[in-house]
């Protein structure tokens, strides 16, 4: 029984090992990281995971044009080299139209701009 306790007590020791000084300082990191590899043109507002995984940080950035357009990317931080990556811009969610038939009752081809965003389902 002390061994199993012992075992859950080392596991849980990473998680519990960072301050709340080293947490805001490891987002500051992804933050200027993140906000160095976003694009010039437009305004870009970011959203720091504020954790990430084990082994990386993630931030969420938008880009706001004038025309109204908006670009979406998710930027990569690794947490052990201290390096980040933007990925592509998500295609921008379009409004869908529905195909309809024509007088004889053939339907033909719509364009479908949706995203590939979808429920996860566990």
């Amino acid at each position: 029984m002390r061994h199993a306790i012992l075992m859950l007590l080392l596991s849980v020791g990473p998680a519990l090992a960072s301050s709340e000084a080293e947490w805001e300082q490891f987002r500051k990191d992804v933050e200027t990281a993140c906000s160095a590899l976003a694009p010039q043109e437009g305004e870009t507002m970011i959203e720091v995971n504020p954790f990430g995984s084990e082994s990386y940080g993630a931030a969420l950035l938008i880009t706001a044009f004038e025309d109204g357009a908006a670009d979406r990317y998710v930027c990569i931080y690794d947490k052990q080299e201290k390096t980040a990556e933007l990925t592509a811009a998500f295609t921008p969610p379009q409004e869908v139209t529905m195909p309809e038939a024509d007088p004889v009752g053939n339907v033909a081809p719509a364009e479908d701009t949706r995203t590939d965003a979808h429920l996860v389902k566990p």
